[in-house]
């Protein structure tokens, strides 16, 4: 005859009695079917541990897969290497385009991936120490491509609309606008960017100048970019083939 272990009020079977059953060879009941305070803790506890090991593993599958969506690329010029001459030689827009601006972009990628790994393990030193590497290597990114697009073989003249308005409006003419563009950029020591920005608190636009990468958002705040000068010292060999070089005023 099958004997029924006794429960207490809430209809659990103590542990005790479970271990007492064991001993007896009439129960064929099995007892880890019986509700017990320890079993279901140990249970949940399984269960907890099952679903924190696949909550880790899919967030890493979502990082994965988020991180090579989000890869960093250089992208390709509307225009030849040659195009922009005399203005800008071949040889210094490959250089830029090829060598720097990839430099940038593969330097970036790797940056980031480390910051990730740093963010993933709360490693707030290694995140604070990569970051002038990412603002580096992302403002070069960012700058070289604005820059790219403001370029053009079929370009030139004074713009039309409401941007010449604007200039108009806030330098008196095309003219002046340039000359104090120029000499802002010009008067960058060593590499750095000449910029004609949108200042969206005064409404205005506005000329400002940033040294090495530093990109003109993440220096003003405020600003957005119209028009961007890259103020560039390439080795003297470059110039060789050219005697003019490019001027920032082009």
């Amino acid at each position: 005859m099958l004997q029924t272990p006794p429960r207490d009020i809430n209809g659990t079977v103590d542990c005790a009695v479970k271990l007492k059953l064991l001993s007896s060879r009439a129960v064929t009941v099995c007892l880890w079917c019986l509700p017990c305070p320890v079993s279901t803790t140990m249970n949940m506890l399984c269960r907890v541990g099952q679903i924190r090991r696949c909550a880790a593993s899919l967030s890493q599958t979502i990082s994965q897969v988020s991180a090579a969506r989000q890869k960093h690329t250089l992208p390709d010029l509307t225009y030849d290497y040659g195009a922009l001459e005399p203005h800008i030689s071949a040889e210094i827009m490959q250089l830029h385009h090829s060598k720097h601006h990839a430099t940038y972009v593969n330097n970036l990628n790797v940056t980031e991936e480390k910051y990730q790994e740093a963010l993933a393990k709360g490693d707030v030193t290694t995140q604070v120490a990569l970051q002038p590497a990412l603002k580096f290597n992302g403002g070069g990114h960012i700058n070289h491509t604005i820059f790219w697009t403001n370029l053009s073989p079929n370009g030139g003249g004074e713009p039309q609309g409401e941007l010449m308005e604007a200039i108009k409006r806030d330098f008196g003419s095309f003219q002046k606008m340039k000359e104090k563009m120029s000499a802002a950029t010009v008067a960058v020591q060593g590499s750095g960017w000449g910029w004609l920005g949108y200042d969206k608190e005064s409404g205005r636009l506005r000329i400002a100048a940033c040294a090495n990468q530093d990109p003109l958002q993440g220096t003003t705040g405020q600003w957005k970019t119209t028009q961007t000068t890259n103020e560039y010292r390439p080795p003297l060999y470059i110039y060789a083939p050219h005697p003019t070089p490019p001027t920032v005023s082009s």
